[in-house]
């Protein structure tokens, strides 16, 4: 009987002691996989994710607390166990000080190596159902719109994971309404520095006077008003992350100093002598493309190349539609809490009006339109009608947001009824004609999919394909 949680790597550049470790824990039921070396190991370790490495310790020019490093930068919870044939002190204190949960000498025992391996897989979950506890605490306000399972925002999570645990600067390019404040929270909230403060401001709020003394500060008398010391907002975000949203808009002057402050790490407040020392994560955020005000000359380069140290592009909902159902039913369960009657999903036609909109203004958008139809739904479902005007009248096409082939016809467009039969079969298709879960992806029950069906003729195959 296999174990429900235990992938494992075994690395060893010994192929007769890795394979002797691989045959016994497959045996115990675990999925094992095998890497010869370090620079192997590292490299699946960014394919995929491990509960467990198992690691030689000395091994060619990339060795065990190498692979340690390497997989506590871009997986944490992972745990990480050395394994060597030259057991000392040094090497053991030095193993557990980079993070490692055990340390054994060889040759070891099998019961010894299976308590080990058991141990640490139980400590790798636990790690990570806190760490889970405690981020669904934290940021489960801050992140209702982090939702999400298209190729492009699976990429934007694995981004968030990797630069989460470093000190580099992120720059967040999309469009407005597409999270990149969320993003950053993600980001600080998954850090070390995830329990000091996280301090956003809008750039394109102020002009740059009183931007430049919001985020330096200043010293009292250094202009007409300033009757006190004020700590600017590095100051605030000390040992924590300063958001800078819509970069794009501040000034050249401005530019220069935030060069300056991000290079250096320290501050001078408006009308100030001296240096104040800081350190601050800066994550950046733009709804426009730098890399064309810098060809501009509106963006000095120098700051660009500061900010882009990781790039973070969000997609705007159009370009992952496939999320707008999942998005719909998450603000739908955010919002029917404040109706009188609950409110279980959308019909059939209500969805396919919300994928094919172009959705301008992107999840926001989305939010406030079923934040408005709950408010106006009459009944357990919505409909049409409790959608606004412009997306009722938005031009439809099959998913994708272009006509497509009906009735052999090309680039005819189709009804909301053919719409809704080609979405019901869609996810008849993607849950291999499971009638629960496709009721449950629609939001409706399974009288309602029963009837649906019949309406437009679909076959929802044997009574038992629940």
């Amino acid at each position: 009987m296999g174990h429900t949680e235990g992938t494992i790597l075994v690395v060893d550049d010994d192929a007769v002691a890795r394979d002797l470790l691989v045959e016994a824990l497959r045996k115990e039921g675990y999925d094992v996989e095998a890497a010869a070396d370090g620079t192997d190991a590292i490299a699946r370790g960014r394919e995929r994710r491990f509960d467990l490495v198992l690691t030689d310790f000395r091994m060619g020019a990339v060795d065990g607390i190498a692979v340690l490093r390497e997989f506590k930068q871009c997986s944490p919870d992972t745990s990480i166990v050395l394994l060597t044939a030259f057991g000392s002190m040094e090497g053991a204190i030095e193993a557990i000080r980079q993070g490692a949960y055990d340390y054994l000498a060889k040759p070891f025992k099998k019961e010894e190596i299976k308590l080990v391996v058991r141990r640490s897989l139980e400590h790798s979950r636990l790690v990570r159902e806190n760490a889970r506890f405690r981020g669904e605490l934290r940021e489960r306000q801050e992140l209702a719109q982090f939702v999400g399972s298209s190729p492009p925002m699976l990429e934007v999570y694995k981004l968030v994971a990797r630069v989460s645990v470093g000190k580099s600067t992120v720059l967040l390019e999309g469009e407005s309404g597409t999270g990149k404040e969320l993003v950053a929270r993600a980001i600080h909230s998954n850090s070390p520095r995830r329990d000091r403060p996280f301090v956003p401001v809008n750039c394109a709020a102020l002009p740059d006077t009183l931007l430049e003394s919001e985020l330096f500060g200043y010293e009292r008398g250094a202009f007409t008003g300033a009757i006190g010391v004020k700590h600017g907002l590095f100051e605030a975000a000390h040992d924590g992350t300063l958001f800078l949203d819509e970069i794009g808009d501040i000034g050249s002057a401005l530019q220069v100093k935030l060069l300056r402050v991000i290079q250096e790490q320290e501050v001078r407040r408006v009308g100030g002598t001296s240096s104040i020392k800081v350190d601050v994560r800066v994550i950046a955020a733009t709804n426009r493309d730098l890399a064309v005000l810098v060809k501009e000359g509106r963006f000095r380069e120098d700051l660009f190349y500061r900010l882009n140290v990781v790039r973070i592009v969000l997609p705007p909902l159009r370009e992952r539609r496939e999320d707008i159902p999942t998005l719909a039913h998450h603000f739908l369960q955010k919002f029917f809490g404040a109706n009188a009657q609950p409110i279980r999903g959308f019909i059939p036609e209500t969805m396919a009006l919300l994928q094919h909109y172009p959705w301008p203004g992107n999840v926001r958008e989305l939010e406030n339109v079923i934040e408005r139809a709950v408010s106006l739904a009459h009944g357990p479902l919505i409909l049409p009608e409790d959608l606004p005007e412009i997306i009722r009248k938005a031009e439809t096409g099959p998913l994708g947001g272009r006509a497509g082939t009906v009735s052999g016809r090309d680039d005819a467009l189709v009804t909301l009824d053919e719409m809704a039969k080609q979405h019901l079969v869609k996810v008849l298709g993607e849950t291999g004609g499971n009638k629960v879960r496709a009721a449950k992806i629609l939001g409706i029950d399974r009288r309602t999919l029963y009837r649906m069906a019949e309406r437009y003729g679909v076959d929802l195959g044997e009574e038992g394909a629940e």
